[in-house]
C-alpha cells in the first residue's frame, strides 16, 4: 500500500492510501481509484503529485521507505490494456469489479534503507544522475 497526495485548487493538501502494482520497467505505478473521488479530482486539475511507500518495524535497522513525486495520468488503449495487466495480476480479484486504472509516472524517487547503514539515501530521478547519499 502507497500513501498518496495530492494538492487542491485551494492548495489544501490531501492523503489517500492505495493499493498499486509497480512497473519497473516503465518506473510507473498502477492503481485504481474511482473519478468521483476527491483526490481523482485534484490530480485531474493539476496531475502532479507526491506518494510515500514504507516498511514500519519496531526494529530500526530493517527500516525503509520511499518518497515519490511524479504526475498521474489515465491510460487509454494500449497503455490501458497493459495497465490492466499488470494490475490484475496482483490484484487478479478487483478484475471482475472493472475498476478505474491509473497511472503514476515517477519522476523522482529518494529511498531510505537502514540496512545499508543508518540513513542512507538512495536518489532516482527519470532525467538525472542518481546516487547514494
Amino acid at each position: 500500500m502507497a500513501t498518496l497526495a495530492t494538492v487542491d485548487a485551494q492548495g489544501a493538501p490531501y492523503c489517500c492510501n492505495i493499493f498499486y502494482a509497480y512497473d519497473e520497467n516503465d518506473v510507473t505505478m498502477v492503481f485504481a481509484s474511482d473519478s468521483k473521488t476527491a483526490h481523482v479530482s485534484h490530480f485531474i486539475a493539476d496531475s502532479r503529485v507526491a506518494a510515500s511507500v514504507v516498511l514500519e518495524s519496531k526494529i530500526v535497522g530493517i527500516l525503509r521507505g520511499t518518497q515519490i513525486c511524479g504526475v498521474v495520468i489515465k491510460p487509454e488503449g494500449e497503455e490501458l490494456e497493459k495497465a490492466k495487466k499488470r494490475y490484475f495480476k496482483r490484484f487478479p480479484y478487483a478484475a471482475p469489479t472493472s475498476p478505474e486504472l491509473w497511472v503514476l509516472k515517477i519522476e523522482s524517487i529518494k529511498h531510505t534503507d537502514n540496512r545499508l547503514g543508518f540513513g542512507v539515501k538512495q536518489y532516482w530521478n527519470r532525467n538525472k544522475d542518481n546516487g547514494v547519499e
